[in-house]
């Protein structure tokens, strides 16, 4: 599992002080990852160890001084402060509904607007419920932000499963990346990714970038990859998966 994951979309936003300790003949993990690692962390320390472990021997009383020294360095400094307070990590979701124009024109301004109305308050209730916070509402869509990209697939579930109640269907989509904060509210390139993916899924679909499949490993969570896509407006392609009901 951990050889499938791939977090180097987010290691620029590491905002804390990172020391990085590898051993240089180990086996499992080639040491090139832990050298990319402390040049995509900002400020990273990386101690390379001989050997092929760095639980054995010299080479763990070594790893505990390293780790000693550093966090002493800190404390010595006074303390760490956060060097952009304005930016963030977090897992940005987004849901519109599929074929609202039609519903719209079909039952007409009065029964939609009261339809839209119903909607909206069971969707508000989902983020709270998992911990988020709802960002922004334009029309039949809903912007929420997550400290956390388990929980915040497990929302977009509740909000896919929920409105289907009310005769709708919702698509999300679902990034996680580094986020300016705008007078509170999560914005840059890591929201339009998460708008882009969610264009791309089918109605009751949970889309999610890889980013997010994979920082989520372990959580019982399950996906089905539905290919690589380009993004309208965001460089590169992007493998997206589905998360399973």
């Amino acid at each position: 599992m951990n050889r499938e994951v791939d977090v180097r979309h987010v290691l620029s936003a590491v905002q804390v002080p990172t020391l990085l300790v590898h051993a240089v003949g180990d086996p499992a993990m080639a040491i090139g990852g832990a050298r990319y690692m402390a040049e995509q962390i900002p400020g990273a320390r990386l101690v390379e160890l001989e050997g092929e472990s760095i639980l054995t021997g010299s080479s763990l009383e070594r790893v505990l001084g390293e780790t000693e020294a550093f966090l002493l360095g800190i404390w010595q400094e006074g303390g760490w402060n956060d060097p952009d307070p304005e930016r963030v990590l977090a897992t940005i979701l987004f849901t519109d509904i599929v074929g609202a124009s039609e519903r719209a024109v079909g039952l007409g301004d009065r029964a939609w607007r009261e339809l839209l109305e119903r909607h909206h308050e069971l969707v508000r209730r989902q983020p709270v419920r998992f911990r988020g916070k709802e960002v922004d509402t334009a029309g039949d869509g809903f912007l929420a932000s997550f400290d956390g990209p388990a929980r915040a697939i497990r929302c977009a579930q509740a909000v896919v499963e929920g409105v289907h109640g009310l005769g709708l269907e919702v698509r999300a989509g679902l990034h996680t990346g580094e986020c300016e904060l705008l007078d509170g509210k999560v914005a840059g390139i890591a929201v339009h990714t998460g708008a882009r993916i969610a264009a791309h899924a089918a109605p009751r679909e949970v889309l999610v970038s890889s980013t997010v499949k994979d920082l989520v490993a372990g959580s019982g969570l399950e996906f089905q990859d539905r290919g690589t896509h380009e993004l309208k407006g965001v460089p590169g392609e992007w493998r997206l998966y589905a998360a399973e009901a």
